[in-house]
């Protein structure tokens, strides 16, 4: 299939793009504005879909408006209607269509131009009137209120709230494209004469800030957003395509000795924490146990032995472990443990704790196995 996409280097339409290559549809035409009217003229003779994403929304001259959305929008059919092709069309309106602006008022003209045209061709038309969208290479400063909150905060900008009660109806990218290959497969969603994206999400612009804001901070407290929540996962992603390009690295704080490391890497109230363990070869580490706490060691370099023993008995339990045959060993309560590093190199272990370290209420005490 011959797919049109106008607007082809908006927002939606790199992310179109790219999901339509990922579904092995390869014959795509680009129209951009760099396009020529030729060139248009040939695309519509070959295509045999249009989604059209071009669309003006923030002009220097409240007339391009009309000119954008619906001028180009008519040279658009008209050209389809010249060269007789039939091929259904989805255009990317705006819920702004429903408002009395030059925006909005352009954006219906648009639609309405699309509805007749249906009606007089017979030619599928599906007309999306989007919420406010977010997601990857959305343009900070521009007209997404989250790509400017995810750029400014992820570089220590100031960013400017007017009211934070405000509700926003955002929809994420994949979502959107998700609906789009429905349409490939003639299954649209439709509320009425309209067709729509099913999943959005309702969020108070205080609260889009301070969610954007924790995912910043969450590189200090080595946090981690709450993935159950699909806005927060899909906001967290969002955020991080925004980071600074010499910024997707961070620190940790190491505790170094002569036996090696011990650094946090996550911590979480919900699923506990995750450390990184350094042991030198010959350094036993350990030696006590926990009422409460538990956890789990993976050994994914050099060589080690853990040893257990019940806290009332006398018999000791050992694991060998080894990076070449990667096992999780499971630390169970009331029994004191040790590990050590009985190979030649460095012995690193990953482990797991079903809680954060709490200084004030350590769970941990010595005794040698």
């Amino acid at each position: 299939m011959k797919i049109l996409v106008t607007g082809a280097n908006g927002f939606v339409g790199k992310n179109l793009i790219a999901e339509l290559k990922n579904r092995g549809y390869k014959d795509i035409l680009k129209c951009t504005r760099e396009t020529t009217k030729i060139q248009l003229d040939e695309y519509t003779k070959e295509c045999e879909f249009i989604f059209h994403l071009a669309g003006v929304n923030r002009p220097k001259d409240e007339k391009e408006f009309m000119e954008g959305n619906f001028g180009f929008t008519s040279e658009l059919l008209d050209l389809l209607k010249k060269n007789n092709n039939k091929s259904p069309v989805l255009i990317t309106s705006s819920i702004q269509a429903e408002r009395d602006n030059s925006y909005g008022k352009s954006k219906k003209a648009g639609e309405d131009l699309l509805f007749n045209y249906s009606k007089e061709t017979g030619v599928k038309v599906y007309v999306y009137r989007l919420p406010n969208l977010f997601g990857k290479w959305s343009k900070p400063n521009y007209n997404s209120v989250v790509s400017t909150f995810c750029y400014n905060i992820a570089r220590n900008l100031d960013i400017q709230i007017n009211d934070p009660e405000v509700e926003l109806n955002l929809c994420y990218i994949d979502d959107v494209l998700d609906e789009f290959m429905k349409v490939l497969e003639n299954n649209p969603t439709k509320e009425g004469e309209f067709c729509i994206v099913p999943v959005s999400h309702k969020v108070k612009i205080g609260r889009l800030a301070e969610l954007i804001q924790s995912f910043k901070e969450s590189r200090k407290d080595l946090s981690i957003p709450n993935m159950e929540d699909p806005f927060t996962k899909k906001l967290y992603s969002t955020y991080l395509s925004y980071l600074p390009e010499d910024k997707f690295s961070y620190p940790l704080k190491m505790n170094i000795d002569n036996r090696g490391s011990f650094t946090e890497f996550i911590r979480t109230p919900a699923r506990g924490q995750v450390s990184v363990n350094v042991s030198k070869p010959g350094i036993t580490k350990g030696n006590h146990w926990h009422h409460t706490k538990n956890e789990k060691f993976l050994v994914v370099g050099g060589e080690g032995l853990i040893r257990f023993r019940k806290i009332d008995s006398d018999e000791i339990i050992e694991y060998r472990v080894s990076g070449e045959k990667l096992e999780v060993v499971d630390i169970p309560t009331g029994y004191t443990h040790s590990i050590v590093n009985i190979g030649d190199t460095d012995m690193v272990t990953i482990m797991w704790a079903n809680e954060c370290f709490d200084p004030e209420n350590p769970d941990t005490y010595y005794l040698e196995v």
